[in-house]
């Protein structure tokens, strides 16, 4: 088996204990190694403090022969010379270690002397064994003991996260985890839990309210093709099918603006928005009416002659205008107005039209999703209820405004603010 997939299909909890156990047996058998250098050194600055204290010292000549009258220690030449030059001198014999300091000091004729004292360090060797091997045991003890706290540690820790993780799974839709008080990195995981079941409610409500109308909507136009279609097979006539033929384009025709216009919802709906920009909405409302050219209508702008520039994507404006428009050439008799108006912070758009109005209970409802005033708005002309509702939702999510009043000439006028851009 592959050693790093084998290590990576191990729990955290069990990954976290081995490296903290590792770390520390590894720190701790480092300094079991470097334990006779460390017990030695303890060991002779010990000894070294009891000489530099102790009154009896050997006198000898700087070759070392003795001055006091005693015997000739046992020093070799090279350790007089070192004594001499004040360095220190250890001699290690068997299990146990001769600690030698000394110091050159003038008699009262000039002639110079070597002062020296020396110590044995009984079972030298022996202390650094049995120290090293009790460091070692205690390390493996340590990085045992090391190993246990980790685990209880990282078990506690984790379990306020596995209780989140099952929460979490368990939740109702339109329900949140609860968020700790404390700033630690559990509040943070609280939240952005919350904020990603906040998504999946958002992407199940839109797929809901997606299917719904699709549902909602498909259902007319299809059942009458398929009504059409068997009648048409019952009763075969080159006249009747013809008729039916040209019913089933229209329906076909129909059937496929109204998926134009589900998808364009549900594309709004997902959340995503293109970059604002600087938006002249005199232009894209003089495009917008070349694009439509209403038959049997006048359609006039009344705009500045200067840019009203808003804040805002071109493709969502071109959107709302054509919308607006459409919905004007629908239901007007005569005329279509357009009105780019600058104000304070923000630029209105008024399209007016000369048809018989929205009447007052209505016109907060019309941006609604399929809601027609009357049975004959829609169907019959080719709406669906949903421009205006897509109208809503682009200009409302620029921060802008829409509402429907009465237009001076009598019918409907929709108006809509944008945020100016700056």
């Amino acid at each position: 088996m592959n050693p790093r997939r084998w290590w990576l299909r191990r729990t955290l909890r069990f990954r976290i204990t081995v490296v903290a156990t590792g770390v520390a047996l590894l720190g701790l058998l480092a300094l079991t190694l470097l334990a006779p250098s460390l017990i030695g050194m303890v060991q002779i600055s010990a000894v070294d403090n009891e000489l530099e204290r102790v009154s009896a010292v050997r006198v000898l000549d700087t070759a070392g022969n003795p001055l006091d009258g005693g015997p000739k220690p046992d020093l070799t030449p090279q350790d007089i010379r070192q004594l001499r030059s004040g360095e220190k001198v250890l001699r290690i014999e068997g299990d146990s270690a001769h600690r030698w300091i000394g110091r050159v000091v003038f008699a009262a004729d000039g002639t110079p002397q070597l002062h020296v004292a020396g110590d044995t360090l009984v079972g030298y060797r022996e202390a650094n064994e049995l120290g090293t091997k009790w460091l070692a045991g205690a390390a493996v003890l340590v990085a045992g003991l090391v190993g246990i706290a980790t685990w209880l540690a990282v078990r506690s820790s984790l379990r306020p996260v596995e209780r989140m993780r099952v929460a979490a799974g368990q939740l109702p839709r339109g329900q949140r985890l609860p968020v700790p008080a404390a700033r630690d990195e559990l509040q943070a995981l609280a939240e952005a839990l919350n904020a990603l079941l906040a998504r999946r409610d958002e992407a199940t409500e839109r797929l809901r309210r997606f299917t719904g109308d699709a549902a909602h909507e498909l259902r007319s136009p299809v059942t009458s093709v398929r009504a059409q279609a068997e009648v048409a097979v019952a009763h075969p006539d080159p006249d009747f099918s013809i008729e039916v033929l040209e019913s089933v384009v229209e329906e076909s025709e129909r059937l496929s603006n109204l998926v134009d216009a589900l998808l364009l919802l549900a594309r709004a709906d997902t959340g995503e928005m293109p970059r604002a920009e600087p938006v002249d909405l005199v232009l894209q409302s003089q495009y917008a009416a070349e694009r439509l050219k209403p038959k049997d209508l006048l359609l006039s702008i009344h705009a500045p002659m200067s840019a009203c520039l808003i804040s805002a994507a071109r493709t969502e404006v071109e959107l709302v205008l054509d919308n607006l428009l459409r919905n004007a050439a629908r239901h007007a008799r005569s005329f279509i107005r357009i009105s780019v108006l600058p104000a304070a912070r923000e630029v209105r758009l008024l399209v007016d039209d000369d048809g018989h109005g929205i009447p007052p209970e209505h016109r907060e409802k019309v941006f609604d999703r399929f809601y027609r005033v009357e049975s004959d708005r829609g169907r019959a002309t080719g709406g669906f209820g949903l421009g205006l509702a897509l109208v809503a939702h682009l200009v409302t999510r620029r921060r802008g405004t829409v509402r429907a009043t009465e237009s001076p000439e009598g019918g409907a006028r929709l108006e809509v603010r944008w945020p100016e851009y700056r």
